[in-house]
């Protein structure tokens, strides 16, 4: 019993002085503010799949000429997470531009989860100088934060949107049931 208990203790004072480099290379936790904003970018993703499954089939359906139909929203929502992810990551100038539109509701869903998690990805990676950071996004100066809330808010007023065209064809949001 007293060579395992020298073993262990050899052991560990072996690996002790590694811990300060372990904790050098971990990702360093979430802000308040991250947190938040990551927070609120997993509601928007959670309810645009869910409204994106329960819709499935009413995908061409748009209350008249000229508006966006359910599927070009949820689209929309996919390429707007793109161009923040490239505005954030510095992989995109913030411009982009719309891709082939998804007509599979299988795909659609899987590209809206996918598209979240790419930006709540971007997010956390970000510091708090990061979020102050200057960017262009759509010809307009502003901070990555700034970026973030512009988009985000936009897609709030989409998920209204939505949700006013799941209650047009007497679909009920999944949250609501």
């Amino acid at each position: 019993m007293k060579e395992i208990l020298t073993r262990i203790g050899l052991f560990a004072l072996a690996v002790a002085p590694l811990a300060p480099l372990a904790q050098a290379h971990a990702q360093a936790p979430a802000t308040p503010l991250q947190a938040a904003l990551g927070d609120d970018v997993g509601t928007l993703s959670d309810k645009f799949t869910g409204l994106a499954r329960v819709m499935a089939g009413k995908y061409d359906w748009k209350p008249g000429e000229g508006v966006r139909s359910v599927g070009d929203v949820f689209n929309l929502i996919v390429a707007e997470n793109g161009i923040l992810v490239g505005t954030l990551t510095g992989a995109g100038g913030g411009q982009g531009g719309r891709g082939a539109q998804v007509t599979d509701p299988e795909k659609l869903q899987e590209a809206l989860k996918r598209s979240y998690a790419n930006l709540q990805k971007a997010i956390a990676g970000l510091s708090d100088a990061d979020l102050k950071a200057p960017v262009k996004l759509f010809g307009r100066d502003m901070t990555k934060e700034d970026a973030i809330r512009y988009i985000l808010g936009d897609q709030h007023e989409h998920l209204g949107q939505s949700i006013a065209y799941a209650r047009s064809n007497s679909v009920v949001p999944p949250w609501s049931k």
